[in-house]
C-alpha cells in the first residue's frame, strides 16, 4: 500500500478523524459550494456537485450543513475561491502534490511554502513532481453494489478502464475527461456512489523509514490540517512495521 491511503490509516489510528471533523466539514462545505457555483445547484444536473455530496454524506456531514453550502453558492455574501494546485518535495524526497480551494494565493503558497521549508522540503513549479503521478478518475462503490462480475459488467458498459473489488467494495477507474459519463451511466445501473473523484495516482514510490517516516507522517498532518487544502497526494510507501509503529 502506498501514497495518500497510507497517511489516512495512520491518522484514523491515532484518532484525527474525530478531532478535526469541524474542520473537515468546513472543507467538505466549501468544495459543495465551488461545485454548486460552477454549474447548477442542483446535483441532478451537476456531476462535481454530486460527487461533492456523495463525499459529504460519506463522511456523516448533517444534511442541514450540505444544503446550507448549496445555498451560499447563489447567495449575496458568497465568497469567490479558486482551485490552486502546489506541487513540491517532503522529507525523504518525496514527491507531494497538494489541491487547495483558497480565496488569497499567496496567503496559501506562503503557508505551504513554509512547512516544505519547515520539513526539509521544497515547493517547486507547478508540474515539477506531476510526472510521478497519473490523473485518473477514481469512482468507489460498497460492497452491497453488487457482485464483482456485475460491477464489472456495469463498469465495462459505462466506459470504465478498470475495476479493482475487495473487501471494502469496488473502485472503478476511468479517464479524468469520463468521470462525470461513466459515474451518471453506472448510477443507472449500480445507483449513487459512493464517491466520484478525480485524483493523482503514483506511477513511482519512494520508500521510507524511521525518521523520514515520522517526519513525513507530521508533514502531511500539517498539509490537511491547513484550512484551504482540500486533497494532499504522495508517492511514499512504507512498511506494515512502519504504519503500525506510527499509528501507535
Amino acid at each position: 500500500m502506498a501514497g495518500h491511503s497510507q497517511f489516512k490509516n495512520i491518522m484514523h489510528r491515532k484518532g484525527a478523524k474525530d478531532a478535526k471533523r469541524a474542520k473537515l466539514f468546513t472543507k467538505l462545505a466549501r468544495e459543495i459550494t465551488v461545485s454548486a457555483k460552477q454549474g447548477l445547484p442542483d446535483p441532478a444536473y451537476n456531476a462535481r456537485l454530486r460527487s461533492a455530496i456523495a463525499d459529504a454524506k460519506a463522511e456523516s456531514m448533517p444534511r442541514d450543513n450540505i444544503e446550507r453550502a448549496i445555498k451560499k453558492a447563489t447567495g449575496a455574501d458568497q465568497e469567490n475561491y479558486d482551485e490552486a494546485r502546489y506541487e513540491g518535495k517532503g522529507p525523504g524526497n518525496v514527491s507531494v502534490i497538494v489541491e487547495a480551494l483558497t480565496n488569497n494565493r499567496n496567503r496559501t503558497a506562503t503557508e505551504l511554502r513554509t512547512a516544505f521549508n519547515k520539513y526539509g522540503g521544497a515547493l517547486g513549479e507547478t508540474g515539477s513532481v506531476a510526472y510521478s503521478f497519473q490523473r485518473r478518475g477514481l469512482i468507489h462503490y460498497p460492497p452491497k453494489a453488487g457482485t464483482e462480475d456485475a460491477v464489472m459488467e456495469a463498469a465495462i458498459n459505462a466506459g470504465a478502464d478498470d475495476v479493482q473489488s475487495g473487501a471494502e467494495g469496488h473502485d472503478i477507474v476511468c479517464a479524468p475527461d469520463s468521470l462525470h459519463a461513466v459515474q451518471k451511466a453506472l448510477e443507472a445501473v449500480l445507483g449513487e456512489a459512493e464517491s466520484a473523484k478525480l485524483e493523482w495516482k503514483p506511477t513511482m514510490t519512494v520508500e521510507v523509514s524511521g525518521e523520514k517516516a515520522e517526519a513525513l507522517v507530521e508533514f502531511l498532518e500539517v498539509l490537511e490540517d491547513n484550512d484551504d487544502v482540500q486533497r494532499v497526494t504522495a508517492n511514499y510507501e512504507m512498511s506494515e512495521e512502519t504504519m503500525k509503529r506510527l499509528g501507535g
